[in-house]
């Protein structure tokens, strides 16, 4: 949707809003409507908050796994699950199932992010060691 008047409304009269998500590599421009999850939005458009391994080890979006953490660039959502709260207290990835777009937003995937304990030794593991 482009085609947006002075308040952020589409030509549906909708709100909208414009999340732009950087992948690792490329900025990703998202338009959505007002109230979006950020988890569905980013699966819808493939661009997935999880690390190979959870793809399908995740909990579904309930704010219990906190495997589909992103991090904000510029000003955060405040938390309103008490996992996210968590989180943005002690400065972990913000989860994305718990986030609706209220207004526009920046962030980044992590693709490289620790899941369930130390990278090191899961990778050490597979090589062998």
């Amino acid at each position: 949707m482009n085609d947006l008047d002075s308040e952020g409304r589409g030509v549906s009269g909708l709100q909208t809003h414009t999340v732009e998500v950087f992948d690792g590599k490329v900025w990703h421009r998202l338009t959505c409507r007002h109230g979006v999850n950020l988890r569905l939005l980013l699966l819808e458009n493939d661009l997935s908050p999880y690390v190979p391994l959870t793809e399908n080890l995740n909990c579904g979006g309930r704010g219990l796994c906190a495997t589909c953490g992103i991090r904000f660039d510029g000003e955060a959502p405040t938390p309103e699950h008490w996992h996210d709260k968590a989180a943005a207290r002690f400065g972990y990835p913000r989860l994305s199932c718990q986030i609706q777009v209220n207004r526009d937003l920046s962030v980044r995937l992590l693709p490289e992010k620790r899941i369930w304990g130390k990278r090191g030794k899961l990778e050490s593991r597979r090589k062998g060691k």
